[in-house]
């Protein structure tokens, strides 16, 4: 039936399929299961977003930790003052609504969807090697690339393109169900509790933490707006 569908049309369909099979999983026994990855996917994709924002102002992304209660740590080096600290910290705040952004562009088409999903599992690779520094999160790094690598490499075009959106939808959603870290000063992870995301920022940038939350919150709402304007037309 894809086949028959006009492209625009087919993706279009592979949103909604998407967003339907997101809200079964909360609503069916079990469901939970599946729904717990997801979440894990948001936790690698904010930490990486901190990695990749300090590279950005010329520091180094010295390793990545995650565990099984879902919490992460990006460890980085290099210049931790003013504005510099404030951007990395964002960078991991506002990565899941630009990783989902993206994923949209690139899901517009099949060969985008497909070629996405190689440079994916590609990063991850990557970062296995370059990055991740304990058991349970090289598991699950090392099961997420290879996942990606065999529906890119394995599975049709329309497969590989539902796979890439129903990600992207579930980065989308998770800035709204874990938005409440958008305004705690604190974060407690299994590394044990520092400060968070916009506590560090309110450290060096002076304004109090909730307004760093409601900026990045509102950012991350246009970023998706525009990422999912842009597939939908």
């Amino acid at each position: 039936m894809s086949e028959r569908l006009h492209p625009t049309d087919r993706a279009r369909l592979v949103l909604v399929v998407s967003i339907v099979v997101t809200a079964i999983l909360y609503l069916v026994p079990y469901g939970w299961h599946v729904a717990y990855p997801l979440m894990l996917l948001s936790t690698l994709v904010h930490e990486m977003g901190h990695g990749v924002a300090a590279l950005l102002v010329g520091g180094s992304f010295e390793r990545f930790l995650m565990w099984p209660d879902g919490s992460g740590v990006a460890v980085w080096a290099g210049d931790t003052t003013g504005w510099r600290l404030g951007f990395v910290a964002a960078g991991g705040l506002l990565g899941p609504a630009v990783a989902a952004a993206a994923a949209f562009a690139a899901g517009r088409s099949l060969r985008g969807a497909r070629n996405t999903l190689l440079v994916l599992a590609a990063i991850l690779a990557l970062a296995l090697l370059l990055v991740v520094r304990n058991l349970f999160g090289f598991v699950f790094v090392a099961i997420l690339a290879l996942g990606l690598l065999v529906v890119a490499r394995r599975a049709s075009a329309e497969i590989a393109q539902l796979v890439l959106v129903f990600l992207a939808v579930q980065l989308a959603l998770s800035v709204f169900s874990r938005g409440d870290y958008l305004f705690t000063p604190v974060a407690e992870t299994s590394g044990g509790v520092m400060p968070s995301d916009v506590g560090q920022m309110e450290s060096v940038l002076v304004l109090p933490f909730w307004f760093w939350g409601a900026l990045c919150g509102g950012a991350s709402v246009l970023v998706l707006a525009y990422g999912v304007r842009s597939y939908w037309r």
